[in-house]
């Protein structure tokens, strides 16, 4: 019995005992995670910001009204057209533009000149090359481009050709070839605007949603008197856009601007001049003399003005911290020691009173006219630096001076990054690339440089 008992009590501290240890634990661990809990949110976080290029400010997009110089044809007579020159192409003075006969004209078994054979591969050969499902409006162009071709060559071995040289249609069997009064570009769309002149501007004029065009190309019979085409006779061409008070504030000393255009982000310089309609509204007129044909098939673009041309690296105002560092003259740096960086000799006495100097390299960050810009951790002030070859010209630390920089926390831990800014809004600075011991793109760095020391550690 008094060992059962025995037995009994020793169980039953073992239970206790195994009780006691897992109550330990638990607490231990439910103890830690409070703590960590309570420590990360009282911890002050540090964010980081990615180091972006580009301009500050975004430019300016707007919908501009092109006013070029147009005329728009029609037939002389009725019958069958077909035509020759592509659409949104340029056609010599007197050069093939369509044809009208009697009956539907039928080409077949004209014979081709080798030449012609060529023009035509080679027409074949760059449609195919750039063909896509979405341009298959294309398609015609290509046809006419064909048959123009082919008419080139019938001309071509015509005795009338040169008695009719000048004419502004040829007579050839039985058909009458129209050619273009000018040189300029053939274009087989009419919208309304091809008179359209500075004092016909308005909001409603350059209203985009009401704008409306009409495809002049038919298959089949023309009428005498219809319009069958237009042509532009002039390289010179403008765009008018809309301007605000405030844009016209920013825009008043401009006389040329860079121009991209949004369709094909072709950029070009334009003369920019200020229009004052009678009714108070404001309009920017952008005058180009080259690539008109480029935009033969519209009315509207789509540009933006490349105001802020400045550009380099964009980061947050609140980025921005200052730190002083040592300034030491040129005139003391000299190159020693393993490598070729710039260091200086700092002067040493010892307790004997002998003399000796160390070649000390410091990271210099920024060269500026006459002086070095060294961090305060590589000298004490005080500290003595003399020149090389003699030992009179000495130099006591101590002028400092202040540099504009980030924190940058690639390496996990705050580093001052030097910057020179070179614009600024509200939000942003918008500063050099390729600055020594500075930042480039994509680099990390502290976006609140108020909630971090230099060399402290921090999370990305």
């Amino acid at each position: 019995m008094e060992l059962r008992d025995r037995d009994n009590r020793n169980s039953g501290i073992q239970r206790a005992f195994t009780l006691n240890i897992g109550t330990i634990i638990f607490s231990a661990v439910f103890i830690y995670l409070i703590v960590s809990l309570v420590m990360y949110l009282t911890a002050n976080h540090v964010s980081s910001y990615q180091v972006t290029s580009g301009p500050l400010v975004k430019n300016n997009t707007y919908t501009g009204l092109i006013i070029r110089s147009e005329q728009v044809i029609s037939a002389d007579s009725g019958g069958y057209i077909t035509y020759y020159a592509r659409d949104n192409s340029r056609v010599k003075r007197y050069g093939a533009v369509y044809s009208v006969s009697p009956s539907s004209q039928d080409m077949e078994g004209a014979e081709a000149s080798e030449e012609t054979l060529a023009n035509i591969r080679r027409h074949v050969r760059d449609f195919a090359s750039s063909y896509q499902t979405k341009d298959f409006h294309n398609v015609y162009s290509f046809k006419y481009t064909l048959e123009g071709d082919v008419l080139d060559n019938t001309l071509a071995d015509s005795p009338d050709l040169v008695t009719n040289t000048g004419a502004s249609s040829i007579t050839f069997g039985n058909q009458t070839i129209s050619t273009c009064p000018v040189d300029g570009m053939v274009s087989y769309c009419m919208d309304g605007y091809e008179n359209f002149t500075i004092e016909d501007i308005s909001e409603d004029a350059l209203d985009r949603n009401s704008y409306h065009a009409t495809d002049l190309k038919i298959n089949g019979q023309v009428k005498a008197g219809q319009q069958v085409y237009k042509v532009v006779n002039s390289e010179n061409w403008s765009v008018i856009i809309p301007l605000t008070s405030r844009q016209i504030v920013q825009m008043t000393d401009r006389k040329t601007m860079r121009v991209k255009f949004l369709r094909d982000d072709i950029t070009q310089t334009a003369t920019f001049s200020i229009l004052t309609m009678s009714n108070g509204a404001y309009y920017g007129k952008l005058d180009f003399t080259s690539g008109v044909i480029r935009y033969l098939d519209a009315r509207f673009l789509d540009i933006e003005l490349v105001t802020n041309v400045a550009t380099g690296l964009k980061v947050p105002v609140s980025s921005v911290v200052s730190k002083r560092f040592y300034t030491i003259p040129v005139d003391y740096g000299t190159k020693g020691g393993d490598s070729n960086s710039v260091g200086f000799l700092k002067y040493r006495r010892a307790e004997d009173g002998s003399e000796s100097s160390v070649f000390v390299t410091p990271t210099i960050y920024n060269k500026e006219k006459d002086r070095y810009y060294i961090d305060t951790m590589d000298f004490d002030e005080g500290d003595i630096i003399m020149k090389e070859g003699t030992s009179s010209d000495r130099y006591i630390i101590g002028n400092t001076d202040t540099l504009e920089g980030v924190y940058c926390t690639n390496k996990g831990y705050a580093v001052f990054r030097r910057i020179n800014i070179i614009d600024k809004n509200e939000q942003y600075c918008l500063v050099e690339s390729g600055t020594s011991y500075g930042i480039s793109q994509f680099d990390y760095i502290v976006t609140d440089s108020r909630k971090v020391k230099e060399s402290e550690v921090t999370a990305r």
